[in-house]
């Protein structure tokens, strides 16, 4: 069975930095499309970025696009690098594996449990 687990959330400053990263296990990582989603307090998950299965491959939600950057190496790691941090950005943010390269959560059938990002000016 698949399991990911995000680490490297917090606090942060407005215009500062963070490095998200996620751990995948029980499966082959190489088989996966991966992806970063974000859910606000009271607010809908929407999609941040996504990465393909050999990494020739990226996307990103237009508010992030030039400040945020998802990458995966072969330790099974998938990052999000964040930079230029606004408090918009505060959110609980998950990473995903699926088998389609897609900008959709249902096309997503692993999530992680999330971690907390909070952005302060």
């Amino acid at each position: 069975q698949v399991q990911l687990k995000e680490s490297g959330g917090g606090l942060a400053q407005a215009g500062g930095s963070l490095r998200l990263s996620c751990a995948f296990s029980g499966g082959t990582f190489s088989r996966y499309a991966m992806g970063w989603f974000r859910q606000p307090a009271g607010k809908e998950r929407e999609f941040v970025a996504r990465i393909s299965w050999r990494s020739d491959n990226t996307d990103y939600a237009d508010s992030v696009k030039g400040r945020f950057t998802i990458s995966r190496d072969n330790a099974n790691t998938v990052y999000l690098q964040m930079t230029s941090l606004n408090v918009e950005d505060t959110a609980v943010y998950y990473c995903a594996a699926g088998q389609r390269y897609s900008r959709s959560s249902p096309s997503y059938d692993y999530w992680g449990q999330g971690t907390q990002v909070t952005v302060f000016s």
